[in-house]
């Protein structure tokens, strides 16, 4: 019996889990600036390019459309990122910006 109500509570914990609780935020941000992820952004908006993740009409509105976006932009950046750089970039994202839970 203990082990069936620490299996659901384990279980019903990892199913509410934050998005990108495999990305390291810090390595995100590192990896922003070396791909120069805003200079699209400058482009489209002008200033520092950071008016896009927070602008009322943004596309980017789940976790789910944050990776995405950043498919979409990594053609943009000439880059193929790994599953992991997705993760991490994702995270940071997430963690300055967007707060998906």
């Amino acid at each position: 019996m203990k082990k069936t109500l620490f299996l659901l509570m384990f279980l019903s914990l990892n199913a509410h889990a934050t998005p990108f609780a495999d990305g390291d935020a810090k390595r995100g941000g590192e990896l922003f600036e070396k791909y120069d992820c805003n200079s699209c952004h400058r482009n489209k908006l002008g200033g520092d390019g950071s008016a896009i993740f927070t602008r009322a009409d943004r596309t980017v509105r789940s976790a789910d459309d944050l990776i995405v976006q950043m498919q979409r932009c990594s053609g943009a950046i000439g880059k193929q990122l790994t599953a992991q750089e997705k993760q991490d970039l994702a995270a940071w994202l997430n963690q300055r910006y967007y707060h998906f839970k």
